[in-house]
């Protein structure tokens, strides 16, 4: 297979302390871009409500990949599906797309929100999101995603008090 390498363009600073599955909502966090890119390749970002983040699971290890079927966060209650159906860190290459509000730019740094990324996590792209180049067509999909997501995943974590 071949084989591709990667670096990172920014940084996620603050946002989520830890690791969790659900109460991703409310979290303020900033991407900071690396030094070596100049500024101008953040020039109009401002004008976007919305970004598109690619980043890696970094505290992942290569050893909780799993490459077969199981039920969603090991609950029965919803069915086995495979490797690449699942959207967390057991995929092969550990990397995960978000969209977060961008609220504000400052020089290198995006304050962002709903961005569902712990602090340290290296982003490994960034682009504004366009509403043309989302889904065309009906979004379909069963029903356990949005048992096991909605309402909790976005919830803000103070919430759970």
């Amino acid at each position: 297979m071949p084989r591709y390498e990667v670096e990172s363009i920014a940084t996620v600073i603050g946002g989520h302390a830890r690791v969790q599955d659900d109460y991703q909502g409310g979290a303020r966090s900033i991407i900071r871009l690396h030094d070596e890119y100049p500024l101008e390749t953040l020039q109009g970002i401002e004008e976007f409500s919305h970004l598109t983040v690619t980043w890696r699971f970094h505290l992942a290890r290569p050893e909780d990949v799993q490459l077969h079927a199981r039920s969603p966060r090991g609950d029965a209650r919803w069915p086995a599906t495979g490797t690449f159906v699942h959207r967390n860190h057991r995929r092969p290459n550990q990397l995960a797309i978000s969209y977060p509000r961008l609220l504000d730019v400052d020089g290198r740094d995006l304050l962002v929100t709903d961005l569902d990324a712990v602090g340290g996590t290296p982003v490994i792209d960034l682009a504004t999101y366009f509403e043309q180049m989302g889904p065309r067509g009906t979004v379909r999909q069963p029903a356990w995603p949005g048992e096991m997501l909605d309402p909790a995943y976005w919830r803000d974590a103070t919430e759970r008090l």
